[in-house]
């Protein structure tokens, strides 16, 4: 449960399973599922089984993104401007560049409002990769890609919240700051029940909210976020080999379980852009501004990684995947024909980019384990 390589593997699995179930025999049975609506309706929470999973349980892999934003600004490599310059610099360009991109195949079209798309990084599958394939490859390339990584979960979050969120109810908003503080300050007073406050603060923050009409996974980040800097490692380690294992597949299956669309030999505007935007905006991007950050930096301040470990690190944050997944049900999912388009186009996108990201990172690891033999040998 605490491993990348596993994690990596079962999401992927997940999400496989999914998409061959709902184009089996058992297909339509499943989406009746996927669809079907349970809950409290005297509360405002009869939600449909996706939405429950897509609004509460990727809420829980939110929190632990604010958990790890918290303490790399905190102590970690987001700390100083001097070491967060470079992933910083490298996020921007793997977020506008594959953003330019989608908007170059669909401006002028109804589908624009799916730009951000391809503009995220999924984090836990994008290091899972990377310690499958990544072996040999210097400490600092992991060290760049989880700090790329939170930079841009910070972005998807922010895209979230502004783009995303209608009709605000400021009450709710209200109210949920009023359960933060009270958090924020049970988190002082050691004599408390902590953990199991902490399950509740996250529950009702998370109904607030929701009611609010802002996306209810921002809920899992606000926590995050005023968690004790000092706490918040441990914390991880508790709750990440659940939300890797649990939420995460969980939220693949059912983002994937889609009828596919009759393909008429043309590829819309939308796949396209999501399809070519995730790997090459992504790769290239992330990789031209990695380069740029790393000669205008400081010379303690830089990376020690060479143009092709920048490329394979880039590659693997290409793969979208679990928070382009998410991207995708929230511009499109009032049209289910181009968000099952969507769907596909993340799938093939972020294929494409961990393809390409493996092959690189498993020839560079190769390339340092044989130049430390050597250096030994000497």
């Amino acid at each position: 449960m605490k491993s990348d390589r596993s994690a990596a593997l079962l999401l992927m699995g997940a999400a496989v399973l999914g998409l061959v179930l709902a184009n089996s025999p058992v297909g339509a049975a499943l989406l009746d599922f996927k669809y079907s609506y349970v809950g409290f309706e005297s509360i405002g929470l009869k939600l449909s089984v996706e939405h429950w999973v897509s609004d509460l349980l990727l809420a829980t892999f939110f929190l632990v993104a604010g958990l790890e934003l918290k303490y790399e600004i905190a102590g970690g490599v987001l700390s100083k401007p001097s070491t967060a310059l470079v992933p910083i610099l490298a996020g921007v360009g793997g977020v506008v560049l594959p953003a330019l991109i989608y908007v170059a195949f669909n401006w002028g079209t109804d589908y624009l409002v799916g730009w951000p798309i391809p503009t995220a990084t999924d984090i836990a599958f994008a290091l899972g990769v990377l310690a499958i394939f990544g072996r040999g490859l210097p400490k600092a390339a992991r060290v760049f890609l989880l700090a790329l990584a939170i930079f841009d979960d910070l972005v998807a979050i922010l895209i979230i919240a502004i783009f995303y969120t209608t009709d605000v109810r400021i009450e709710w908003l209200l109210a949920a700051a009023l359960i933060l503080g009270m958090h924020s300050l049970a988190e002082r007073i050691n004599k408390l029940p902590i953990n199991a406050f902490r399950v509740a603060s996250f529950l009702m923050i998370w109904y607030a909210v929701y009611q609010s009409g802002v996306h209810a996974t921002i809920a899992g980040v606000a926590l995050g976020l005023i968690i004790p800097a000092r706490k918040t490692h441990n914390l991880v380690l508790k709750i990440q080999p659940w939300t890797n294992t649990v939420s995460l597949p969980v939220f693949a299956f059912f983002a994937v379980a889609i009828a596919l669309p009759a393909f008429d030999g043309a590829f819309s505007s939308t796949f396209t852009g999501i399809a070519i935007a995730l790997p090459v905006g992504k790769i290239v991007g992330i990789t031209a501004f990695a380069l740029l950050a790393n000669k205008i930096a400081s010379k303690e301040a830089r990376l020690e990684l060479e143009p092709l470990d920048f490329a394979a690190v880039a590659g693997l944050a290409g793969v979208g995947f679990t928070v382009s997944l998410l991207m995708a049900n929230l511009a499109f999912h009032d049209l289910p024909d181009v968000l099952a388009e969507a769907t596909l186009a993340v799938i093939a996108g972020s294929l494409l980019a961990m393809a390409f990201g493996a092959w690189l990172s498993q020839h560079r690891g190769r390339y340092y384990m044989r130049k430390h033999r050597e250096e030994n040998a000497q």
